[in-house]
C-alpha cells in the first residue's frame, strides 16, 4: 500500500511521564496481491502468469499487480504502457469491484470470531486488537496463523501478519515475511528490531525525505533514535515526534472500530504543461481511475467531489461539487468529475498537475456494528500472551 507523503505522520498521543505503555496485542492482516489474487483464483488460466489489474489503454493505470507482475517492477498505480513496456506479457484484467468487497466482508467476519475491535485500511488490509482473548485461544501468535487458515479455507486466498504491541510494529511485521507469512516482533526485542529497520520502512518516509536524512547521515532506525527531538523538529518539522517516538518503538494509537477518513483523492503532475481541452480530458480520465480505485479499496462513500487544478506558473484553483446523495459508482463519480472540469475550460494557461478528491465520507453499513465496540480493561483470565 502506498504511504503518504512525510507531511502526513500519523498523530501518536504522548505517553503520561513515568507510566509504562499498555501491553496490547495488536495482529496488522494484509492480503496478498488482493485484487490480483482474486483474479487468479476465479480463472485458472490466469495462475502463475504476470496479471494487472486495471485498464490497458494509453491513459491507463494499474490498480493491482500480482507477484509475477512484481517481479518486473510493476506496480500500484503505474501507468498502464510503463507497466507493459516493463513486463510485455503482462496480462490486463478489468477491476471487478464488487467482487472484491465481497470477498473483504468475508474476510471481515472471519476478523469478527476473533475480535470486535477490527480497523479496516482498505478492502485488504486490517488491524486487529486480540488484547481479549474471544476465542480462548491463548496467544496472539496463534490467532494469527488461525485466521490466516481461515481466509485461506474459505476465500482460497493467502494473507500475510504482523503482530506486535502496537500498530506501527504490527504494520512493519506485516511485510516481513510476505507473502503467505506472519512475523511476530516481542516487547524485548523491539528495539533492536526497529534499529535495524532501514529510514525508508518508518511511516511516510518516501524518496524524497530517504534523500534528505542520508545526506544528514540517517540511514536506520538508530540513526534516527540518536537524534533529538530538537534536531528532528529542526529537519522534520511536523513528522519530527512521529519519528523521534518510533524509533523507540513506540506508538500507543489505539486500534478504532469507528476510524473514518476525512477524504480520499489522488493527484499527479505532468513533465510537460497540458494545454488542449482533449489533453486535460484525458488526463483527468487516468485521475478518476487512481482515485476510484482507492475509493473501492476502502468501501467509501461521499457527497462532495473537488478537482484542484495548479497551472505553470504555480497558482492553483480547487472547484467542488456537492449532491444531496452520495455519488454511488464509477459512472457518476467520472460524471461530476468531468462536469467540474467543463466549466473551467478552456484553461488560460498550461496545466502542470490536476487532483480529486472525495469528501463528506459516510461510514459503510457493514461497520456499523464495529463502530460501536470499545477497548475496555481486559481482565487478567482473558489477556493473550504473545
Amino acid at each position: 500500500m502506498r504511504l503518504p507523503s512525510i507531511g502526513h505522520a500519523p498523530t501518536i498521543p504522548a505517553m503520561q511521564s513515568g507510566t509504562p505503555p499498555a501491553r496490547r496485542k495488536i495482529i496488522h492482516i494484509d492480503m496478498d496481491a488482493f485484487f490480483a489474487s482474486v483474479e487468479q483464483r476465479d480463472n485458472p488460466a490466469l495462475r502463475g502468469k504476470p496479471v494487472a489489474v486495471g485498464g490497458s489503454a494509453l491513459r491507463g493505470v494499474v490498480a493491482a499487480a500480482s507477484y509475477e507482475a512484481r517481479v518486473f517492477g510493476v506496480r500500484s498505480a503505474m501507468p498502464s504502457v510503463t507497466a507493459k513496456r516493463r513486463c510485455p506479457q503482462l496480462v490486463f484484467v478489468p477491476p471487478r469491484f464488487e467482487v472484491y468487497k465481497s470477498v473483504s466482508q468475508q474476510i471481515r467476519q472471519i476478523f469478527a470470531r476473533y475480535t470486535d475491535l477490527i480497523e479496516p485500511l482498505s478492502l485488504d488490509e486490517a488491524y486487529l486488537d486480540v488484547t481479549r482473548d474471544k476465542q480462548g485461544v491463548g496467544s496472539a501468535i496463534r490467532v494469527a496463523q488461525r485466521i490466516r487458515g481461515e481466509i485461506s479455507a474459505e476465500t482460497g486466498l493467502t494473507a500475510s501478519a504482523g503482530i506486535s504491541y502496537n500498530k506501527f510494529l504490527a504494520k512493519i511485521a506485516s511485510d516481513q515475511n510476505k507473502p503467505n507469512g506472519q512475523f511476530v516482533v516481542l516487547p524485548q526485542d523491539a528495539l533492536a528490531f526497529v534499529a535495524t529497520l532501514p529510514a525508508r520502512r518508518f511511516y511516510g518516509v518516501g524518496p524524497r525525505t530517504a534523500e534528505r536524512m542520508a545526506r544528514l547521515g540517517i540511514h536506520t532506525g538508530a540513526d534516527l533514535r540518536a537524534q533529538s527531538l530538537g534536531f528532528l523538529q529542526q529537519h522534520f518539522g511536523k513528522a519530527a515526534e512521529y519519528l523521534y517516538r518510533a524509533s523507540r518503538g513506540e506508538d500507543e494509537r489505539p486500534v478504532r472500530a469507528d476510524r473514518q477518513r476525512k477524504s480520499i483523492g489522488g493527484e499527479r503532475t505532468w513533465a510537460q504543461d497540458l494545454q488542449q481541452d482533449a489533453e486535460l480530458v484525458a488526463a483527468l480520465d487516468a485521475i478518476i481511475d487512481i482515485v476510484w480505485e482507492r475509493i473501492a479499496r476502502q468501501s467509501a462513500s461521499g457527497r462532495t467531489l473537488t478537482l484542484k487544478m495548479k497551472f505553470a506558473d504555480f497558482q492553483q484553483i480547487t472547484r467542488a461539487r456537492s449532491l444531496d446523495a452520495p455519488i454511488p459508482d464509477r459512472a457518476s463519480f467520472a460524471a461530476v468529475a468531468h462536469g467540474i472540469l467543463a466549466g473551467l475550460l478552456p484553461v488560460p494557461r498550461g496545466v502542470r498537475l490536476l487532483g480529486l478528491s472525495l469528501s463528506g465520507l459516510e461510514t459503510p453499513v457493514a461497520d456499523a456494528a464495529a463502530a460501536h465496540a470499545v477497548a475496555e480493561p481486559v481482565p487478567a483470565q482473558y489477556r493473550l500472551e504473545f
